[in-house]
């Protein structure tokens, strides 16, 4: 596996980042195996894990620590806050006071004494990007984070965000972390490019979109999924765009049958074979799951392969608005 340079940070990373989000109650139950699996991700070359503070409430988190124990040098490992921990308001978002006191509890159970790489997982248009910064930045000169990124920021988030680092002499956000597919491209428009221009990392999460480039849901078996964590405006099988979704996907699966590769091999080795692209963040549930995404890391798609693609959805285009699970909050119903 061919490693690449995070950013303009020196770390060289795998192009495939191993998700921890169904490590836990939310997927995989089993923690031995879930440790199995990410044991397996990393002799196959992965150094590159990601997780977060909220999933499955933090067990996503331990189980990750547990695995890293006498490993933990040999991966980069990352981890996100802002999401709500509790009921309590104030366990939750970008302020100091939160942040200070949550990355203690990461640390805690990721028994590390150092995060790699620690990201806001949500912009919060209600807190100052300066205090977010001005926390991360101690959080650096402690020696407990190495280096801070940004998750589904819009692309004036991202410039202001980096104007403010520069303004007041703080630490910057060193990567940003979209989703971005095949089916969801409307990164390639604004965010990608911006990203490219400061110099950051990109680390694209999603690149199954879902479930819909796993062949999991074709015409043929277009019944909606029953996980009630699953927005229903994304998986309702009634609506035009998705079935828009469903006519694509039965043409990338010809593509990819004609190429000679997978369908989860073609969706992901697209992701990561955009030069703005860092790495693709693969979730996996089982060890057959990681199994199918590792080949990925060593595909490169001809032209003509690319070009049918952005054939079929051009460039710049995600086919269902609803899969923008990114920006700013302007337009929902309380701030208009």
């Amino acid at each position: 596996m061919e490693y690449r340079p995070l950013g303009r940070t020196g770390v060289q990373v795998s192009p495939l980042c191993l998700g921890a989000m169904m490590f836990g109650p939310w997927g995989n139950k089993d923690t031995p195996d879930s440790i199995r699996i990410i044991h397996h991700a990393i002799d196959a070359g992965i150094n590159f894990i990601d997780t977060a503070d909220v999933y499955s409430g933090g067990a996503s988190e331990e189980i990750v620590g547990q695995a890293l124990e006498g490993r933990r040098d040999d991966v980069f490992l990352a981890t996100k806050f802002f999401m709500p921990m509790s009921e309590d308001p104030n366990r939750r978002g970008g302020s100091r006071r939160w942040i200070i006191r949550e990355v203690e509890d990461s640390l805690r159970r990721l028994n590390t004494d150092y995060i790699d790489l620690y990201q806001v997982h949500r912009p919060s248009p209600n807190t100052d990007v300066e205090e977010t910064l001005s926390a991360l930045s101690d959080l650096v000169r402690h020696g407990k984070v190495r280096y801070i990124g940004s998750s589904s920021y819009s692309g004036s988030q991202i410039v202001e965000a980096q104007w403010a680092s520069r303004e007041r002499n703080l630490e910057r956000f060193v990567t940003e972390q979209p989703p971005y597919s095949i089916l969801v491209r409307g990164i390639e428009e604004d965010i990608l490019p911006t990203v490219q221009r400061h110099g950051m990392g990109t680390l694209t999460y999603s690149p199954l979109s879902g479930g819909w480039l796993s062949g999991r849901w074709r015409q043929d078996s277009a019944s909606a999924p029953t996980s009630s964590a699953r927005p229903s405006a994304r998986f309702d099988m009634s609506s035009p765009a998705n079935q828009r979704k469903l006519d694509i996907v039965e043409e990338l699966a010809r593509l990819a049958e004609q190429t000679g590769l997978t369908l989860i091999e073609l969706a992901i080795a697209f992701v990561i074979n955009h030069p703005g692209v860092t790495a693709a963040i693969v979730g996996p549930r089982t060890m057959d799951q990681l199994e199918s995404y590792l080949p990925a890391a060593d595909i490169t798609l001809s032209i003509d392969v690319l070009d049918r693609i952005d054939e079929l959805v051009a460039p710049g285009v995600t086919v269902n608005p609803d899969d923008n699970s990114y920006g700013t909050h302007e337009l929902t119903p309380g701030a208009r």
